[in-house]
């Protein structure tokens, strides 16, 4: 579990975290090297579950060696799959992770949510639903695996 204590605000205690995958960890449909090893330190924190599509077909492929649990899920009703999922883990312990449109309905539902705005950029809808926004899926992953950095974020 990774815990967060912010000032002023109902303890964050974050059992899972949920990923969309193409545009979020992946670019062009490949997770970049870098970002490997720190999924990897936070699966050992919390499980991750990779939302996606599968746009390119790669995401089992490039998940499952670095032990993340990959949902697909048709193209059609992406944002009410991705909430639906969210939901069912237990939306208050969940903190999540989005570029696109789609994942709206998941950013409105878990109690963090990780905007992130790398290479394939972020739609701009998403942005009011955003408790945190993030220049890359690197940066967002190292706030959950050092919490100490949301603080002065979310801070009254």
């Amino acid at each position: 579990m990774i815990e967060i204590h912010v000032p002023g605000l109902k303890p964050y205690e974050i059992t899972h975290v949920v990923v969309d995958y193409n545009g979020t960890i992946a670019v062009d449909g490949k997770i970049p090297m870098d970002l490997k090893p720190l999924l990897i330190k936070l699966k050992q924190l919390v499980p991750i579950t990779v939302l996606t599509a599968d746009t390119h077909g790669t995401a089992k492929a490039q998940c499952e060696p670095l032990g993340l649990t990959v949902r697909t899920f048709p193209q059609e009703n992406a944002a009410a799959c991705k909430k639906e999922i969210v939901e069912e883990l237990g939306a208050d312990n969940v903190a999540c992770l989005g570029n696109g449109f789609n994942d709206i309905p998941m950013f409105k539902t878990a109690r963090l949510s990780i905007g992130v705005l790398d290479v394939e950029g972020m739609c701009g809808a998403l942005l009011p639903h955003a408790t945190i926004l993030c220049r890359s899926a690197e940066e967002a992953v190292q706030l959950l695996l050092n919490p100490k950095r949301v603080i002065a974020d979310l801070r009254t």
